[in-house]
Order: structure tokens, then sequence, then C-alpha cells
């Protein structure tokens, strides 16, 4: 098959693709090879949109690895600019993009990867007022946020408009990940069920991570998206995934959906 690279393609959320190109034939080959996934798992990524909520280290590993295997929309939304301190775990982007807009560094990466996708990027503070108009369009979210108040916000609005808000969270060495409000499982408030308080946010406020940590999050993140949409596996939905990067271990919590959740019940 020829390498040439293949021009951008224009996504239609209202236009369902019923072939791959040549081109997505090649780029995506180990994907066409697992009998599972085949050409037409391949053809429901295309037909997929998601919504990335930030472009830092989290966010790097999932837009990456969604861009990667042919997610057909992504959408990246992300209010900051690159600093010299991201670029340890933010590898989305690089010393080329110090002071530029996260999303339009996030933008240029993803589009260089595959050109076959469209990405779509919003600079902008998520927040109530404007939280339903940014995921309008999507099928899924990717919690890649580093702040409490826009997480209960992104789920709220999620759980009212029925879509999956797949969660992830780091800190230092540790990890956790899961699924929420997707088979009447539990949503985010079920299990967090009020913000922290302000002390507790400011203590937490630029704690350290090692660098590779959000890459592992971010990519489980981006695989239960894979999963979700070709429909294969088990979703984490009503489990929590717990990693310990010192130790080197993997651990599983059931969570519950809450009766008397005032969001989701």
């Amino acid at each position: 098959m020829s390498s040439q690279k293949p021009e951008r393609v224009v996504y239609n959320k209202h236009a369902m693709h019923s072939k791959l190109s040549n081109s997505e034939l090649e780029q995506y080959d180990r994907h066409l090879k697992i009998p599972a996934v085949g050409e037409s798992g391949q053809l429901k990524l295309k037909n997929a949109s998601v919504l990335i909520a930030g472009c830092g280290g989290l966010g790097s590993a999932s837009a990456l690895y969604l861009a990667a295997a042919g997610i057909g929309r992504i959408c990246v939304v992300d209010s900051d600019q690159v600093e010299l301190s991201n670029l340890q775990r933010q590898v989305i982007h690089s010393t080329e993009s110090i002071g530029k807009p996260k999303v339009l560094s996030a933008e240029d990466r993803l589009s260089a990867l595959n050109p076959n996708i469209k990405i779509e990027s919003r600079q902008t503070y998520i927040d109530n007022e404007n939280v339903g108009d940014v995921i309008k369009d999507s099928q899924i979210v990717i919690d890649a946020t580093d702040n409490f108040d826009t997480r209960y916000v992104l789920n709220d609005a999620c759980v009212k408009s029925g879509i999956p808000f797949i969660y992830g969270a780091i800190f230092q060495f540790s990890g956790q990940m899961s699924v929420f409000n997707i088979y009447n499982g539990p949503c985010f408030r079920c299990v967090f069920a009020n913000p922290p308080s302000e002390e507790y946010k400011a203590a937490n406020r630029g704690v350290g991570v090692i660098g590779a940590l959000p890459g592992i999050i971010g990519s489980l993140q981006a695989l239960e998206a894979i999963k979700y949409f070709t429909g294969l596996g088990e979703v984490m939905s009503g489990r929590m995934l717990l990693f310990d990067g010192l130790e080197m271990e993997f651990k599983q919590i059931s969570i519950k959906k809450n009766n008397d959740c005032p969001v989701c019940s």
C-alpha cells in the first residue's frame, strides 16, 4: 500500500461513514487484524465523537491514542497556555508550543498524527453556563481535568444529557479511573457526593506527579472509550481501578449507584 500522506477530512455529525479509505486501511492495519474489531469495528470508531476536557497529562495520553485509533471527531477543551513545566508529563506539547494555547498545540499534534479525523478545539474554561454547548456534539466525555469544580460540572451535565463520563485522576505515584453514567451505573456524585472544601483544594493545588503516571491512566481512559464504541469487553461501570505506581499494583473496588443521589437518582 502507498504511504502517501492523506488530506484531512471534514467530520459531519449527521453523516455515517460506511467505508474506510485506502489510507485508513493502511493506518489501522493492526486494528483490522483483530477479528473482534475488523473493518466494522473500525467504522464504529470513525463514526464516534469524543470530548476531551483538559489538554494536560491525562488529556495528552487519551487524545493521542484516540486520534491514532481513528475516532472520527475529537474536541479538545482547555483554557490554559503551554508552559515549560508542563512538558514533564504533557507529551502532546513541545518546546515550540510554549506560550501557545494548549488546545491549538494539541490540535496541531493530533492533526499531524491522523489527518483522517476531525479535530476541534475550544479555548475556554468549562462552567455551568457553557457546559451544555461544549458537550452537545459528543457521545462520550473524557475527564482529563485538573480541578474539582470542572469535574462536578461535567458530571452533572453528562447525567442530564445521558453521556458517559470517563473519569481519571492522578496524585504523585498513584491514580484511579472509572466510567460513570453508563448502563444504569453510578455517576461521579454517587461516589464523591460533594466537592471538597476550599482548604482541601488549596492544599492539593499544584501537587507533584511522576511524569509517566498520567500516561498510564490517560491510556486506560482511551481504552475504555474504544471498548465502549466497539462494544467489546466490559466497560468499567460500577468499578473503580486503583493504580499504585510504586508497588506496580492494580486493584479494583466496587462502586454502587446511590439511590439518593441528587443528580442521577
